[in-house]
């Protein structure tokens, strides 16, 4: 039967397991063709929806509480009406994404029936039958087996009505309240060991249900008030595990000591039923933290190290799958160590010896021990080696007789061929095929596949390597809380999802790639390029266990040796980053919600009262008509084309406007649509000539361009390029391009099968086709089983076109759902987050990772996206965010204003100033940019990248630097005034004052004053450092006179040095043009000498430089500029710095300043 499910906007079909419409799956198979199908689809399913046939639409709901007050009633995810209902709750839909479904509303307590008050007599429960939430989906369920999950029981009137449902109003025989009792387990025996105030959330990710829950081994029980979760670990925060009742009669059928047993459900939620039907044994006990499942058997330890073990069991410990597997069996003495691993002598041989290579070897490969793990085992196999560079490596195992699915991703030749590689590659069939990969100077192992469990099967493949350190870094997206990996066992999924930031979660973009730092301090890189759902397991052998579903094992190191060096190499690989236009180093503003073009004016309009720099005004999907791509409200944004046009001219501010991936097939002559169809450019179904149906934001139906088609290509350029002239836009924002969709799978769901069901799913957030389309449904590479991930990076190559040939200009473009090479063309920002300060603090790990990954132009949504933000908060992360690449103020339909001018005087005091230094500072930000471009450097990067032989800088977080020569130590903590930075050994300065750190200050945390308008900010000595006065946009500041930070180093021997990297800010490929000005400077304690490298961009002409700083000196009674005198500078005697003002020199100009 079907049932709506309000979690996924999705109605399911009980029997077969589809989601479908309101329809049965029987009358979906007799619909007529395609077309016609799809009109009914539409009339049936989307008029449905839209009326609130299944409850209250956000324009129908009764409830006098504002959408932005709702008060969660189900917290722990998987809310439907039934349960809603249930808890006396209020059931609406929100008008935007944020807000519950179901929430309090105080005004329904007098209607709320009581248990026992309904007319009908038969039936104890007061939920009306089309609202019940099925207790016994699986078949067989009668009265008995109903009231022992401590269910209600009661016939109903209607066809395809449970009988057996959720209402924890009503006590069930028994004494159990209805609400989901686990298994034999009553809610009122778990409480009494497990208090609601102290439950443990199993199930955090979105869809928690009594049946996914149980699937964990893990209780669902109502709770009575708002807050605790439903779905909770068997034990509370200590380390007490809860047993139940049940047993085997006080008669237990074995000889093994109580004290000996081994957990058979270590993660918790055994029952004799489910206990027994893995083979194990049940028996209860009275002794504290003893099990009453357990093996049959003590397991005793066969030896090897048990970090090193490769779990077997997966998807889940079953004792008789590892048997049938051909695995062990074993006791483990670490929380997290595997009970079911795999033997030495299982995975492959190599048969015979490998065939040479011009730079490598090919390897045929035969598969030897033990069963299949999920089935189509490959065999023979192939393992091919290329030595690429000294400083690269390229592995891959493969399919020698069928071709698999692999990423069409363009890597890159290594600029320097192979000469003294810096690595050995070795090889032993003992006992199985492994390989091991040494570095050459220190003979540091980095990639060792001894410890076993290869596998290559049609839908599981997994290896396995020692590491040589615990430093490991990147694996993405999610939100991760420290930038050093945690490797106790933690498992990170990795699939493209629209989710917003949380803990664990597999968010928009994939990213397996990671980097290592060896106990010598050198560091290494290494790519998996794979495309489907994936997972990766850290452990503390050291060790990673890589698993995947899809296409095949192609692995490349990058031997570094230092951190820079890595993210060089793997972006020579995968694609240099994009020069972004100069503008975009601007503050950017946005909000999801202006709701009409008044507010964007009265918006803008007070920031630049308050003077605040503002360069950037993007455009959510409020302004479109309908929500629709291309389009523009004209009654709520009426004269807005005019309006961002006199922006552009009138004040020399830029526009970015928004783009979704979905397309509405429900108005007619909707250009879009109709280009579309007539282009053949949709996702399409599993046939390959059905377009694919989902529900996103624009009315009704929508379907998905396929970007990875050349055809697609065309069809979205062109009508950017329409757009164009209607909106003069200056970059593009491409969002829910995971891609999303507010259903599972499509609008009739996904069909029954191994691509959509897969035997093995890794630890990702849902299903393959949850928030997304069909697994199955073709594009024009493959099926999105293998594409999935890879859509929003194919749709940043021709945005980031379109954007070029519309405009003429540089293009800019940011991307929410990111792969390996997508920064060649896009921007990236860190997604949905919260306005919490855990992810003020978390985005400084999110940006850092993003300068791995090659995507150095990133950041968060400055003061968070939901949720309302504090004072202090927003405030804090202003200042932040200010030093953030991608410094935007952004936030969601329905929560206050918290753009800069939107507090009070003293925030926009504050906000201002810190935005000033920021433009100061942009030249060389911009530099930094062109060195990310032209070399592959990062952008904002950890301490450990430049003092990667102090140990102490390898796990910071909370600080960055820009490029080499700027620290930042941002407050990221409530309440706080002062800030513990940590200094490494290297001269720094103040950025401020230019007075020095004390030597007895570096490699030591000192406590730094940070009073509520400051955020601390170091010079590094031994660089020069480009700035220019700033202005409230950089169209202005970009005529201002030039600076520079001269900051002395700690060796009088070795001189201060810097560039200055400078075109037009907005042209196409200035640098490969030679359409640029480029000056070196380098400075010592008695001047500074400036030489021009390249003198390509005529603009350069206009500038002067204005004020120098230099930063260390001694002393300085007089100053010359080119030779002749200067008398306009000071000299502090207190701080050491020398200030030059009023030169008035060209910056082309200048040869040489002395001092003395």
């Amino acid at each position: 039967m079907c049932k709506y499910d309000v979690t996924s906007s999705s109605v399911y079909n009980n029997t077969e397991g589809r989601a479908c419409s309101l329809l049965s799956w029987k009358h979906l198979q007799e619909l007529p063709p395609p077309p016609l199908r799809m009109v009914l689809l539409k009339l049936t399913v989307l008029t449905t929806l839209l009326t609130g046939a299944l409850g209250y639409t956000a324009q129908t709901c009764p409830s006098t509480v504002p959408e932005s007050q709702r008060r969660d009633c189900h917290p722990e995810h998987g809310s439907t009406e039934a349960t809603c209902a249930a808890r006396g709750c209020m059931w609406c839909e929100a008008s935007y994404q944020g807000p519950p479904w179901c929430f309090f509303d105080d005004s329904l307590a007098s209607n709320t029936p009581a248990p026992g008050s309904c007319d009908n007599s038969i039936c104890p429960s007061c939920i009306p039958e089309h609202q019940r939430l099925d207790c016994h989906p699986e078949h067989g369920s009668n009265e008995g087996s109903c009231a022992a999950k401590g269910c209600v029981w009661c016939p109903a009137t209607t066809p395809n009505t449970p009988w057996c449902f959720f209402d924890p109003n009503v006590v069930v025989p028994g004494g159990s309240t209805s609400g989901g009792g686990h298994g034999d387990y009553s809610c009122s025996a778990v409480e009494s060991v497990i208090p609601e105030s102290q439950r443990v959330d199993c199930h955090p990710e979105h869809g928690s249900n009594q049946q996914s829950c149980e699937q964990k081994g893990c209780f669902w029980c109502p709770a009575s008030y708002d807050g605790p979760p439903w779905c909770f670990y068997n034990q509370t925060g200590g380390s007490g595990i809860v047993v139940g009742p049940g047993g085997n009669n006080g008669v237990c059928p074995t000889n093994i000591v109580e004290s000996n047993r081994i957990d058979c459900y270590p993660g918790g939620g055994a029952t004799q039923g489910n206990c027994q039907a893995l083979g194990c044994i049940w028996c209860e006990s009275s002794v504290p933290n003893t099990p009453w499942c357990f093996y049959n058997g003590t397991f005793e330890d066969v030896g090897g190290e048990e970090t090193y073990r490769v779990d077997c069991s997966p998807e889940g410990l079953n004792p008789i799958k590892c048997a049938d597997r051909g695995c062990i069996m074993g006791a483990a003495s670490l929380p997290g160590v595997p009970r079911c691993y795999f033997p030495p002598d299982r995975g492959y041989q190599a048969v015979g010896a490998p065939v040479d290579l011009p730079n490598g070897l090919l390897f045929s490969l035969k598969r030897v021990g033990g069963n299949a793990m999920f089935g189509g085992e490959v065999d023979p196999l192939a393992f091919l080696v290329e030595y690429q560079s000294d400083y690269r490596i390229h592995f891959k195992f493969y399919d020698p007789n069928n071709n698999r699915f692999e990423v069409p991703l363009p890597i890159g030749t290594p600029v320097k061929p192979l000469n003294t590689a810096l690595y050995n590659f070795t090889w032993t069939n003992d006992p199985t095929f492994n390989f091991n990969i040494t570095r050459t100077d220190t003979g540091a192992t980095l990639f060792d596949t001894s410890m076993g469990g290869l596998v290559f099967e049609d839908q599981f493949l997994q290896i396995a390597t020692k590491l040589p350190s615990v430093k490991v870094y990147g694996f993405g997206e999610h939100e991760h809380k420290t930038y050093q990996h945690d490797m106790n066992y933690q498992t990170w999924g990795m699939y493209s999802r629209d989710q917003p930031p949380a803990y664990k979660g597999n968010l928009y973009g994939v990213h397996p790639f990671y980097m290592n730092v060896e106990e010598e301090n050198n560091a290494h890189g290494v790519l998996i390029l794979n495309s489907a759902a994936q997972d990766v397991t850290l452990t503390p052998a050291p060790a990673m266990i890589y698993r995947t579903i899809g296409g095949v094992l192609d692995l490349y190191m990058f031997l570094g040796p230092t951190p820079e060096n890595v993210v060089e190499q793997y972006t020579e690989a995968i694609g240099r980053p994009f020069m972004p236009p100069y503008w975009s180093l601007g503050f950017q503003l946005s909000r999801y919600g202006y709701n009409s073009l008044a507010t964007v004016s009265d918006t803008i309009d007070r920031i630049r009262a308050y003077d605040i720099p503002h360069d950037v005004q993007f455009g959510d999907i409020d302004y479109m008509d309908e929500q629709m791509d291309f389009t523009y409200d004209p009654v709520t944004y009426a004269g807005y084309p005019d309006y961002v046009r006199r922006l552009r001219a009138d004040h020399g501010m830029h526009f970015v406007t928004i783009l979704d991936p979905c397309i509405t097939t429900e108005r007619s002559n909707y250009r879009p649509y109709d280009l579309g169809q007539e282009m053949g450019v949709w996702i399409n179904e599993s046939d390959g000539r059905t377009p694919a149906l989902g529900k996103v934001w624009p009315p009704g139906a929508s379907v998905f361009p396929d970007y990875t088609s050349p055809t697609c290509h065309d069809y979205w350029i062109t009508l950017c390029k329409e757009f164009y002239g209607v909106i003069p836009y200056d970059g593009l924002w491409i969002d829910m391009n995971e891609p999303a969709n507010f259903g599972t799978g499509s609008l009739v769901g996904c069909d029954q099968n191994n691509i959509n069901q897969p035997p093995f799913l890794p630890k990702i957030w849902g299903d393959l086709a949850d928030k997304t389309l069909c697994p199955d449904f073709k594009t024009h590479i493959g099926n999105m089983y293998d594409t999935h991930s890879l859509f929003g990076w194919a749709q940043s190559p021709p945005s980031f076109q379109a954007v070029e040939e519309a405009s003429g200009k540089r293009a800019f473009v940011v991307s929410r759902s990111t792969f390996p090479g997508s920064g060649k063309y896009a921007a990236h920002w860190l997604g949905d987050n919260y306005s919490q300060w855990s992810n003020l603090k978390n985005s400084i790990v999110g940006m850092l990772e993003f300068s791995l990954f090659g995507i150095p132009y990133s950041g968060a949504d400055i003061c968070g996206f939901n949720g309302d933000a504090n004072y202090e908060q927003c405030n804090r992360w202003m200042q932040l965010g200010a030093f953030y690449p991608f410094a935007r103020n952004h936030n969601g339909i329905g929560y206050r204003e918290q753009d800069p001018g939107a507090w009070d005087a003293e925030f926009a005091r504050i906000s201002r100033e810190v935005l000033l230094v920021r433009y100061t500072l942009n030249p060389y930000l911009y530099l930094l940019f062109h060195q990310a471009h032209t070399e592959g450097a990062t952008v904002v990067r950890p301490l450990l990248h430049e003092f990667t032989t102090d140990p102490e800088t390898h796990a910071i977080d909370r600080q960055f630097l820009w490029g080499p020569a700027l620290l930042f130590s941002p407050v990221l903590d409530e309440g706080m005034t002062s800030v513990d930075a940590y200094f490494p050994k290297a001269r720094w300065y103040d950025y401020y004052t230019g007075a020095e750190l004390s030597p007895s200050q570096q490699m030591t945390y000192v406590t730094l004053n940070a009073p509520n308008d400051y955020i601390p900010i170091h010079v590094r000595g031994g660089y020069v450092i480009p700035t220019q006065e700033p202005a409230r946009t950089t169209t202005v500041s970009r005529t201002r006179p030039m600076g520079l930070i001269v900051a002395l180093g700690a060796d009088s021997h070795i001189p201060a040095s810097g560039t200055l990297f400078w075109d037009d800010g907005d042209s196409i490929d200035t640098y490969a043009n030679g359409n640029y000005f480029l000056s070196e400077y380098v400075a010592d304690n008695n001047g500074l000498q400036a030489v021009v490298r390249n003198d390509g961009y005529r603009g350069i002409d206009s500038l002067t430089f204005g004020t120098i700083r230099v930063f260390g000196l001694s002393s300085a009674f007089s100053v010359m500029i080119n030779g002749f005198p200067h008398s306009s500078f000071t000299f502090d005697s207190t701080t050491k710095e020398l200030q030059i003002t009023s030169i008035n020199v060209g910056v082309k100009d200048l040869q040489s300043i002395s001092w003395a």
